[in-house]
């Protein structure tokens, strides 16, 4: 899939590429695994950086242990915290990600758009079509899959104070509102699931990829995060300034696929329960957990086949699977109405784009506070690994066009998807009401593992495509693991692309473990919890990053 360099010179060599062309160099006394210490475990040889690597390790593998031994106790600290963050701090998340959104547009309009990644002359190393797929089963695989029908239907179906902006629209008692109040209610439902899958999470992801990028590719940094913020610390950043960045980086990392891990884990259980008949899959947390270990171990082999032929491969396999499904379902849907409405869902998004941005003065609690400040927080701590990942991937290309691949492409995709899935299951609701699987899984007794496979059966094929969607999900998880997997090793390895491979099987299975131990001590909740909890502090850290970006582009030849 290369389009004009050779496989051995393209992102995954055993080296960053130097610039090719004009660009501005950092000239720092700083090589890359300096500080790193090489111990022997056993035949396996280690590269790990001092204290990033230890230091995060130690707290991983202590949290793990400490979660599973005390699961009674810490299921109510999970729950008081998660609700205590995203209802004191729903402001700063709603602030932090419209700054994200501003500094983005900004940059594609100003003449910074022009700097090319990688330096002046430098070229893609993967076509549109591979750089595409990666991006997206990178960036929201497993998110689209879980949350592609539950949200639209339930902000579309629920009275009691989730709806943006206190809208009491759409079911009341089981009963539909007149024709005009659910046409109100099914575009303030849409707008309200874009804004969270539009230009806000991409921003953030474009934010993170970008820095990454420029100050790898362009000023011969470490890939590592704490390169970032040079241009505001110096030298600093590689002591314990750094340190503390790279730190946070990993835990809001690995704290953020864990969330996205175990509500992939708890669809397909679900799923598989729904496509063979059996009654109670679903709610075991057991099967759960036996389906992390065996998807982990998947992952596993994807890291051993490396870049392009594990993530890759898989990703553009996901990308065809994803595909096939959103079109089977757009052709037996409700067609015509589908393709109306994604013209009107999008006019809805921007024009409630700004009231849903608004952080003062507003009432719906359930829907800030329980949706968006969660889903900000959660973005922000997936941030370093999807950035990380899109910056290994996005050398050759300039920034304008980086950013509007990375920022309004995927945003049109998403509402495509939601308008899909979550337009056909309202269209589903509206025409049989509360006899509706999805509004039975939804809205009735809310099991939101089975909101898409309640849509997907009451449309022809159904054994077919839930099995699909199952598969889909299982590929995500893995392509998710396996790229987290490079990000934290790459992070804890002092910034180096070629750690042994050992580090990055370490970090898989820590990963699987993470997520297992948090549905054991909590279920959901104490994943979103701790999503949430690393995602503040790694918020004001993006956000400063914001000037360093700004500072390092200005530097570059255009």
């Amino acid at each position: 899939m290369s389009d004009s360099n050779d496989e051995s010179d393209n992102v995954t060599s055993e080296a960053l590429p130097a610039p090719e062309g004009a660009s501005e160099i950092i000239d720092t006394e700083y090589e890359i695994g300096e500080q790193n210490i090489t111990p022997q475990i056993g035949p396996f040889g280690l590269d790990i950086h001092n204290p990033v690597f230890v230091i995060s390790g130690l707290v991983v593998v202590a949290f793990v242990i400490l979660t599973l031994a005390f699961q009674t106790q810490v299921e109510p600290v999970f729950t008081a915290l998660r609700g205590f963050l995203t209802s004191n701090f729903d402001w700063f998340f709603i602030i932090a990600g419209n700054i994200f959104v501003l500094v983005c547009l900004g940059i594609l309009v100003s003449p910074l758009g022009k700097v090319r990644i990688g330096g002046a002359d430098a070229t893609p190393d993967y076509s549109y079509l591979g750089w595409f797929a990666m991006l997206f089963a990178a960036g929201m695989g497993i998110g689209l899959m879980f949350f592609g029908v539950l949200e639209p239907v339930y902000y579309f179906g629920t009275p009691w104070g989730d709806q943006p902006l206190m809208r009491d629209l759409g079911i009341v008692d089981g009963e539909l509102a007149d024709p005009a109040t659910v046409e109100a209610a099914r575009r303030m439902a849409m707008a309200g699931t874009i804004y969270h899958w539009g230009l806000h999470p991409w921003a953030m992801y474009a934010v993170v990829a970008l820095s990454l990028a420029l100050f790898a590719y362009n000023k011969g940094l470490p890939l590592t995060v704490r390169s970032i913020f040079y241009p505001i610390f110096g030298e600093r950043v590689w002591g314990w300034t750094g340190h503390v960045i790279d730190i946070l980086a990993v835990f809001a990392t690995l704290f953020g696929l864990a969330t996205s891990l175990g509500f992939g884990a708890s669809q397909a259980a679900a799923g598989i329960g729904f496509v063979f008949g059996i009654e109670g899959i679903g709610e075991s947390v057991t099967v759960a957990v036996i389906l992390i270990v065996v998807i982990t171990a998947m992952a596993l082999v994807s890291v051993l086949r490396g870049l392009d032929g594990g993530v890759k491969r898989l990703s553009e396999l996901n990308m065809i699977l994803a595909g096939i499904l959103l079109l089977f379902v757009i052709l037996v849907g409700p067609t015509m109405t589908l393709v109306s409405q994604f013209f009107s869902n999008l006019g809805a998004y921007f024009q409630q784009i700004l009231p849903l941005s608004n952080p003062i003065g507003r009432e719906d609690d359930g829907y800030r506070q329980g949706w968006t400040a969660f889903y900000w927080a959660w973005w922000i701590s997936w941030s370093p690994f999807v950035g990380m990942f899109i910056a290994r991937v996005s050398r050759g290309r300039s920034v304008r066009e980086f950013i509007t691949c990375v920022l309004l492409i995927p945003t049109i995709v998403s509402a495509i998807w939601m308008t899909t899935f979550g337009g056909a299951a309202i269209e589903q609701v509206i025409a049989r009401a509360s006899e509706s699987a999805v509004f039975g899984y939804v809205i009735e007794a809310y099991v939101p593992e089975l909101s898409l496979f309640g849509m997907l059966s009451e449309l022809p094929l159904a054994a077919i495509t839930s099995t699909i969607a199952i598969i889909l999900v299982i590929v995500f998880f893995v392509t998710s693991s396996d790229s987290g997997s490079l990000v934290i090793d790459t992070i804890t390895a002092g910034g180096k692309i070629d750690a042994p491979v050992v580090q990055r099987i370490f970090w898989v299975t820590f990963e699987g473990l993470v997520a297992a131990a948090l549905l054991i001590g909590g279920g959901l909740v104490a994943l979103q919890a701790m999503a949430v909890s690393t995602g503040l502090p790694f918020a004001l850290v993006l956000l400063l990053g914001c000037v360093a970006l700004i500072k390092g582009l200005m530097a570059e030849p255009r």
